[in-house]
């Protein structure tokens, strides 16, 4: 009826038949990876440029202008002279410690000098 070689060629079928749907499976998987990566990809730039938009509003000349006339009592804001412009050589040489840098004592890992401010995707 059956003769060996039709059995060895049958269940190379269906095994090259189930490689072949695993392969397509892990395919598919790997592609809506990518269109989840490039969604991300796509919300990340979009917020970059609404960060940018924000940043170029706030800065505006004329804006920052109208906060120095409104604060300048309460900040003390003087214009800056031209004798007050050095160069960095010109500045005297000051050496640090790290006690200088800590406050006087060593943190390690201490939770409470970390910044707790989250910014873009980092959670």
């Amino acid at each position: 009826m059956f003769r060996t070689s039709d059995i060895v060629l049958i269940a190379v079928m269906v095994s090259a038949a189930a490689m072949t749907y695993a392969i397509k499976r892990d395919a598919e998987e790997e592609r809506a990876a990518v269109r989840r990566l490039q969604a991300q990809i796509h919300t990340e730039e979009d917020t970059i440029n609404l960060l940018k938009a924000d940043w170029s509003l706030l800065t505006q000349p004329a804006r920052l202008q109208a906060l120095v006339g409104r604060y300048q009592a309460q900040l003390g804001l003087e214009p800056v002279d031209p004798h007050q412009i050095v160069q960095i050589q010109d500045l005297p040489m000051k050496t640090l410690t790290i006690e200088d840098l800590t406050g006087g004592q060593m943190v390690e890992n201490d939770k409470h000098d970390r910044d707790q401010v989250v910014t873009g995707a980092v959670r």
